[in-house]
């Protein structure tokens, strides 16, 4: 009762107009209002948070940091990325962050050797100079990279005269010597081509002095000689590695079996290896079938060494070839297998009797033969084209040895030969990344193919019915061409997800057109279906490049690669 009493006197003295004070309105704050739990929380602690460095990996700072809170350094474990307290991220040197000197190089070069020169400088701050104060006056404060014209040109003045008066004294002193291998010459013309070679008086030479001569001489011609065949030159030899090179009929090794035919004419992709030919050294870089039968199989390798294989029965090399003098590229059978062409990075190429192992003949212009080839028509086996390295495809006639046309069209290395269109035509690729159609027997280009999207194509193989050419391109696909009139590009065919970017991998069809094969720089060889152009099949045949890929022509379902892990696989 007596705190309601009290109560309603406080509001009677409140109420009365002598004891009420003049009202003012309360001010508001334009601020909007801050939730301050998280200040309460922190009251406690302001006074030593203001002494801490702010930790770099808290995310949300409740306080507003100080100057110095802000610029500190900071410590060590506190950043998950630092060592010795300053982030990865900010370190320019191995003790931390070091700042660029305010100074530029060039201005201290400049102050630098001026103080050599002179003995002064200017300050660092750009508003005294140190240093002595009489060269300053006298220099007018000049550096060594800021000589006035007439200066420049007194200097010369005086070095010109200087010269002058030493050459003077040395036409004094010496006399006029005229023969350049004297003494006398060769003291005033130090720099000459001639300097420090004397006139030497021949005397009479010995018998061992002569003698040597003599076999310099010998040795020179006979170099000369072989300079003359632009090839470098090797022992040609052969070796027989079978049991016997006639059989008991009286039959030749390299005579295909009589039973050996073709089964069907459906060809299927091989599932399994069914055996592997090891004998080269290094990695083979091509592999051909004997023509027709395929009862041998012939290869280049990089061991400077061509060898045939047995296909049919004992699966063993039958013969070694070893004429070349470095890495052989490529290979190539006439229509009837007895003979066959290598080419080889020792600039030579050489046509070789398969049986015998003889060297029939050696071609060379001086440059690297990158491509062989063999004219397919039975009349014009006499006839060779080789795709060089200086950009020429050059032709040469077997039987006589000479170079009967050149095509010099390409602007780039020339890297595969292709016959189209009845033999009456070929198709050459290069490193110019252009394809380029000629005429047989006429060095004019009839058509040139080069797009902005066109890469370089190493490899091309004819569609087994004529009309079609598989380009494999250095953009991992393999493109297709027309062999008709206009050679378009088939832009509905195009066969990817190899990978074959930097490596001249074969492209090659199954006898009977319905897949495209090729091998990889993951040492795997691709198997397309031609109508839809997806992937069929894919085999891991070797360890590193499978460079080469061939279909066997008569058993329909067995294929030969090589890589350069230097084996041959029969799948």
């Amino acid at each position: 009762m007596d705190l309601i009493q009290s109560y309603e006197e406080d509001e009677a003295v409140e109420s009365s107009p002598e004891s009420s004070p003049l009202r003012m309105l309360k001010a508001k704050s334009s601020a909007p209002e801050v939730d301050d739990t998280a200040l309460a929380l922190t009251v406690a602690s302001v006074n030593q948070s203001n002494s801490k460095p702010i930790n770099p990996t808290q995310h949300v700072v409740v306080t507003n940091p100080t100057y110095e809170q802000l610029w500190a350094p900071m410590f060590g474990p506190a950043h998950p990325y630092a060592k010795d307290g300053i982030a990865q991220g900010m370190r320019n040197h191995k003790l931390g962050s070091v700042e660029d000197a305010s100074i530029g190089s060039f201005m201290f070069d400049e102050q630098h050797n001026t103080f050599q020169r002179h003995g002064y400088a200017a300050d660092p701050s750009g508003m005294n100079y140190v240093g002595d104060v009489e060269a300053l006056r006298k220099n007018d404060g000049e550096s060594v990279y800021n000589v006035r014209q007439s200066e420049q040109k007194r200097r010369k003045i005086e070095k010109n005269k200087e010269e002058r008066d030493g050459e003077e004294k040395k036409e004094e002193i010496e006399p006029e010597a005229e023969n350049p291998a004297s003494e006398a010459w060769l003291t005033r013309n130090r720099k000459s081509p001639w300097s420090r070679k004397r006139e030497v008086v021949q005397g009479e030479l010995t018998e061992e002095q002569k003698k040597y001569a003599e076999e310099h001489a010998k040795k020179k011609e006979d170099k000369g000689q072989q300079n003359e065949a632009k090839g470098e030159h090797y022992a040609d030899k052969s070796t027989f590695h079978g049991k016997e090179e006639k059989d008991y009929q009286g039959r030749s090794w390299i005579e295909a079996p009589k039973d050996a035919k073709a089964n069907n004419d459906h060809c299927y992709i091989p599932k399994r290896l069914v055996h592997t030919w090891s004998g080269h050294t290094k990695g083979v870089s091509a592999i051909r079938f004997f023509p027709k039968h395929g009862h041998l199989l012939l290869s280049a390798g990089m061991d400077c060494k061509v060898k045939i294989w047995d296909v049919y029965n004992s699966g063993k090399c039958m013969r070694t070839y070893m004429g070349h003098g470095k890495a052989v590229r490529d290979i190539c059978f006439s229509n009837d297998g007895t003979k066959f062409l290598t080419a080889g990075y020792d600039k030579n190429i050489k046509y070789w009797d398969t049986e015998t192992g003889q060297v029939i003949s050696t071609f060379s212009t001086g440059k690297i033969p990158y491509v062989v080839k063999l004219n397919p028509d039975d009349d014009k086996q006499n006839i060779l084209l080789a795709g060089m390295s200086d950009k020429k495809i050059v032709q040469w006639d077997i039987n006589t040895g000479e170079i009967t046309q050149e095509y010099d069209q390409h602007l780039g290395a020339v890297n595969t030969i292709t016959f189209v269109d009845n033999n009456r035509r070929f198709v050459t690729s290069s490193d110019d990344k252009s394809l380029r159609v000629w005429e047989f027997g006429i060095p004019v280009v009839i058509k040139y193919i080069s797009e902005p999207h066109m890469h370089s194509m190493p490899s091309i193989s004819v569609h087994p019915n004529g009309n079609w050419l598989a380009a494999q391109s250095l953009d991992n696909q393999i493109l297709i061409y027309s062999t008709r009139e206009r050679f378009q590009l088939n832009k509905k065919k195009r066969f990817a997800g190899h990978i074959a970017a930097g490596y001249a991998c074969q492209v090659n069809f199954s006898p009977d057109g319905r897949f495209v094969m090729s091998g990889d720089g993951e040492g795997k060889c691709w198997f397309w279906d031609w109508k839809s152009c997806k992937v069929f099949r894919t085999l891991k045949c070797h360890n590193g490049v499978c460079i080469g890929a061939e279909w066997h022509p008569l058993e329909q379902s067995k294929v030969a690669t090589c890589g350069w892990d230097g084996l041959i696989k029969y799948w």
